[in-house]
């Protein structure tokens, strides 16, 4: 029986700021446990939380990326529950007011996965579980998080990775968080379910934490073969929280899933109601970067390859260093194929790729780049120089000498012509014939011999002058 999908994805994100969302500790990854933390993000009695400012700026930031509304007049709220890494038995999060409202983000196929909200809240903390133990770090407990809930928009698991994949590019180009799945600083709740094509929607089941972009897929793919075989065997799905577990490659169910109303949300009595002025909307507006998508439809209008250009649009510092590069005057293809070659071969991580710390600069690519540009070395020979260069920080001028550069009078190619004209006959009757890429033998011995000094189109036109 077939049966279609409806998939909404909550997006937990942690947001780069230096110190905690409601107190002063600080919010660097790891650590021994319970160090980084204190008496307010701990919940101890008396200890009373104080809003980061910087954390409602970056929420504002994200929601602009993807084109939400700003709520000018909003606040938080308590969310109760009891869980062993939440010690207060509540989380300060938002309900009815959230800082973002009614935006999207676009797919590559034009479909727009629409966004319900963009609210604000706090971490809760970590369970470690080891040797029949259950043990807790609180280290976690306070960090700022946004959570994006986008709408029920989603079709298949691949448009689901899809939307994940833009939000993470577009979180990190706008620089409110590095978005590191591995880390736990993005982490997706995918909710499930299906229905036969013209039946109401079915019961759904929300998967939670999910730490990849291949998890999200294949989470879904198990979780929707497994609501497949209930409801063909005539049975119903419960709605449930669920776990992926990568290991076993199987979904389990963890518990019953909550509605809304089991959390007994209310305004968070501790916390003044907050106003994000139009004024400061505007500037944030006005401070964000080009995003990732509008960045490769400039580069696809530049004339490069869209392969190639999808391997740089979305690190932002790879970029920057291209655009730096090409705004010194030289050819953008050259630039792309320097970076996706030899550069990116130093760099074999996501994160290198991310953090781009190469001791050769934008000036001095661009320098070796012209001497492509000009026909003075060929690319060959650049990716080999430029290997060089970024072991060692040196100018191309240290690697390239005047003499190197100095091209062949007309006699010394006219000679080399003949040359490779004598030594290649068969390539020559080819080339009589029709066959015009027989030429490329005579250019190879060309290039050799002339230690690839020769301009190949120069040669090109001696080469058929003397072939007659």
């Amino acid at each position: 029986m077939s049966y279609q999908l409806v998939c909404g994805i909550e997006t937990h994100i942690e947001l780069a700021t230096k110190t905690k969302i409601f107190c002063g500790c600080t919010t660097q990854f790891g650590g021994e446990p319970n160090t980084h933390c204190c008496p307010v993000c701990t919940g101890q009695p008396g200890a009373l939380p104080v809003l980061n400012k910087q954390v409602i700026e970056y929420a504002v930031r994200a929601g602009l990326a993807v084109h939400c509304d700003i709520n000018n007049n909003s606040h938080m709220d308590r969310k109760n529950y009891v869980y062993p890494d939440l010690p207060k038995a509540y989380q300060i999060s938002q309900f009815d007011e959230p800082v973002c409202i009614n935006g999207y983000v676009e797919l590559d196929s034009g479909k727009k996965i629409r966004i319900e909200r963009i609210h604000i809240e706090e971490d809760a903390g970590k369970l470690v579980h080891e040797n029949g133990y259950t043990y807790v770090d609180y280290n976690r407990g306070g960090v700022p998080l946004i959570e994006i809930v986008s709408m029920a928009d989603i079709e298949t698991p691949e448009e689901a990775r899809e939307y994940a994949e833009k939000l993470q590019l577009i979180m990190r180009n706008v620089g409110v968080s590095d978005c590191k799945m591995q880390e736990g600083s993005m982490r997706c709740d995918v909710n499930v379910s299906i229905h036969q094509p013209n039946e109401p929607w079915g019961t759904r089941t929300e998967i939670k934490n999910i730490n990849s972009l291949s998890n999200i897929v294949r989470a879904m793919e198990l979780e929707m073969e497994r609501q497949e075989d209930i409801l063909d065997s005539g049975e119903k799905v419960i709605q449930s929280t669920m776990r992926y577990d990568a290991n076993s490659d199987t979904v389990y169910v963890l518990r019953s899933k909550e509605n809304a109303d089991d959390y007994r949300y209310f305004p968070e009595p501790d916390i003044l109601r907050f106003y994000i002025s139009p004024e400061m909307v505007e500037s944030i507006r006005a401070s964000l970067p080009e995003l990732p998508d509008d960045k490769l439809k400039r580069y696809l209008a530049m004339g490069l390859p869209e392969n190639n250009a999808r391997l740089i649009y979305k690190y932002r510092n790879v970029t920057k260093f291209f655009d730096d590069t090409v705004a010194e005057g030289v050819g953008a293809s050259n630039v792309l194929n320097m970076i996706i070659g030899p550069i990116f071969a130093t760099l074999q991580t996501e994160e290198d790729k991310e953090n781009f710390a190469i001791k050769t600069t934008s000036s001095q690519l661009a320098a070796l780049v012209k001497l492509i540009d000009d026909g003075k070395i060929r690319a060959n020979k650049a990716k080999e120089v430029l290997s060089q260069m970024l072991e060692s920080g040196k100018d191309v001028t240290e690697y390239i000498k005047a003499e190197d550069l100095a091209g062949l009078s007309d006699d010394d190619l006219k000679a080399l012509c003949q040359g490779a004209i004598d030594a290649n006959p068969k390539a020559v009757e080819d080339i009589k014939n029709g066959k015009d890429k027989a030429i490329n033998v005579m250019f190879g011995y060309i290039m050799k011999n002339s230690r690839g000094k020769a301009d190949v189109k120069k040669a090109e036109t001696i080469i058929r002058e003397l072939i007659g």
